[in-house]
């Protein structure tokens, strides 16, 4: 009679190697979105990165074959946190689509404050290396823009609906623009570290919905 030779599936915690792999990965991750939502990309250097993370290079280049396939994936994780920031504010029913706006913005300028308007958005400092980035950079940058601009003009057309803003605003429009001047309020904020650039963005993007 034969026996069962299958090595039996072991139940619990995941192997510590692949463990300290995902760790050590999210660390590069964590590390790499606070330094560049700060400091620009090109300006940073790995070795800041790696002595911030302390994470030998070696290791590095186990999960990433290149410093621009490692700024890939840091705004494909800001992305992710973005996109979850703007599902957050802007897709809450109970509550009027342009105070959902605000909503977002006050939260944006809340940040700003906290890390004493220092940090920035991701997207919008790499926008402004546009000339040391390849093409497939550039183009993961604007697939970011256009999801932001979606979630913007959802509302915005529900604000239409509803009779809040006027009817001839053109929402895909808008969108794009509110994100074109946001992206600039932000980089105004960081250079006076103040809200006021914000907050009067926010004011007039209102302001324009229902003239």
């Amino acid at each position: 009679m034969n026996k069962n030779t299958s090595t039996p599936i072991r139940r619990g915690r995941p192997p510590k190697i692949a463990r300290e792999n995902a760790d050590t990965k999210a660390l590069l991750i964590r590390t790499g979105l606070e330094t560049l939502t700060e400091f620009g990309f090109s300006a940073t250097g790995l070795d800041t990165i790696l002595k911030k993370a302390a994470v030998p290079k070696g290791s590095f280049y186990h999960y990433f074959k290149s410093k621009e396939a490692y700024g890939i994936a840091l705004v494909d994780a800001y992305d992710s946190y973005f996109i979850a920031k703007l599902t957050h504010y802007l897709q809450q029913e109970d509550i009027p689509p342009l105070e959902r706006i605000v909503n977002f913005t006050q939260s944006a300028i809340k940040g700003m404050k906290k890390y004493d308007y220092k940090r920035g958005c991701l997207v919008g400092n790499l926008n402004q290396e546009l000339n040391h980035l390849s093409d497939e950079f550039k183009t993961r940058l604007m697939q970011s823009y256009t999801a932001w601009q979606n979630h913007v003009e959802v509302c915005l057309n529900q604000a239409k609906q509803q009779g809040t803003i006027a009817s001839h605003v053109n929402t895909k429009l808008m969108s794009e623009y509110f994100w074109i001047g946001w992206e600039g309020a932000v980089m105004r904020a960081k250079l006076t570290k103040s809200n006021t650039p914000l907050t009067l963005y926010t004011e007039m993007f209102l302001r324009a919905l229902l003239t």
